[in-house]
């Protein structure tokens, strides 16, 4: 191969390697496989997924070493016709950035009050256990025993999902 052929592979290799978003994986076949196939589900599901649907999954292996995998989704009219201000009050507890961050930090592993108290401006204890039982009370985490706390296995990925929909 001559240099200038070497060149203009190298320089095709690098447009396609700074068009792609590194935050976001390739999976299977395109740029769309996971819309491709709701819509397959969609279709297969007849009348009740003429109006579309949503879908949100996840496989995270977390710092802990704990691995989790969920799924779920729903059809649009569904979401429609349910009441959003029941979600109301599972937003409301995340919306603290104290709150967020024991979120992280109870699944990056401290998982008691002491140990979140100890964080450097996370508040007084009594202050770490006002928004624990907030969490607690939304769901978003729940007591393990022992002045222990942990998010629900169900709540793992949904968690990241709202995180990753609520970035800019």
């Amino acid at each position: 191969m001559e240099l200038e052929q070497r060149v203009a592979e190298l320089e095709r290799r690098l447009t396609a390697l700074e068009r792609r978003d590194p935050e976001s994986p390739r999976l299977g076949d395109g740029d769309f496989w996971a819309l491709e196939g709701l819509k397959q589900q969609l279709a297969d599901a007849g009348g009740a997924g003429a109006d579309g649907g949503v879908l949100y999954t996840g496989s995270v292996r977390l710092p802990t070493g704990e691995q989790y995998g969920w799924q779920y989704g729903a059809f649009t009219e569904a979401l429609f016709d349910g009441d959003w201000a029941d979600a109301a009050e599972s937003f409301a507890a995340l919306g603290h950035p104290v709150r967020l961050r024991l979120l992280r930090e109870i699944l990056g592993g401290l998982r008691t009050a002491a140990e979140l108290a100890a964080l450097d401006g996370a508040g007084t204890t009594g202050q770490i256990y006002h928004h624990l039982r907030q969490l607690t009370g939304a769901g978003w985490l729940h007591a393990a025993g022992r002045g222990r706390y942990e998010v629900p296995p169900a709540r793992v990925v949904p968690l990241l999902v709202v995180l990753t929909a609520a970035r800019p």
